[in-house]
């Protein structure tokens, strides 16, 4: 079976160009698309269904960077263990510290500006692990890489609870 790449042609690499990820999908979605299987019996629906499902999937995650990078991951043999490992370089979880701090700080005295402050910092080091997430799985690190998608899980996860504590405030 294809993989996400092989599926829209596209070179196994984390950077890779979104127009062309897109004209991809949208070829595959053409060839599958229900309407060109309206005459066409059981079998070949569903399996036209299976397809544009497949595509689906394929799609979003190679347009997700974290999804993306966590595929590259598992396509080269390397296990996320995002279960069963949580170690996290000692700077990093000192990071994480004080960002809950921060959100529970702010989260108190409803301060807008602190939790907008507390969203930026957090957007920048989602880029800036991104970055190195993609240096890493392009020279083909897929160990390192595996540690850094667990980092980048670890904020994602956060900037939710940023999210939610906007979405609160703001009433």
């Amino acid at each position: 079976m294809q993989n996400h790449f092989e599926l829209f042609h596209l070179p196994q690499k984390f950077a890779i160009d979104m127009a062309a990820l897109d004209a991809a999908y949208r070829e595959v979605q053409n060839q599958v698309h229900p309407d060109k299987f309206t005459n066409a019996g059981d079998t070949e629906k569903r399996v036209a269904m299976q397809w544009a499902t497949r595509a689906n999937e394929a799609y979003q995650t190679l347009k997700n960077p974290f999804k993306r990078a966590a595929y590259l991951c598992e396509l080269n043999g390397v296990d996320l263990q995002i279960e069963s490992n949580t170690a996290m370089p000692r700077e990093f979880l000192m990071q994480q510290m004080e960002w809950r701090e921060a959100l529970d700080d702010s989260r108190a005295g409803k301060d807008i500006s602190g939790l907008e402050q507390l969203d930026n910092d957090l957007r920048m080091a989602r880029k800036e692990k991104l970055a190195e997430i993609g240096t890493l799985l392009d020279a083909n690190d897929y160990t390192t890489a595996a540690q850094d998608v667990r980092q980048l899980m670890f904020l994602e996860k956060f900037g939710e609870e940023v999210q939610a504590v906007f979405e609160k405030l703001e009433g």
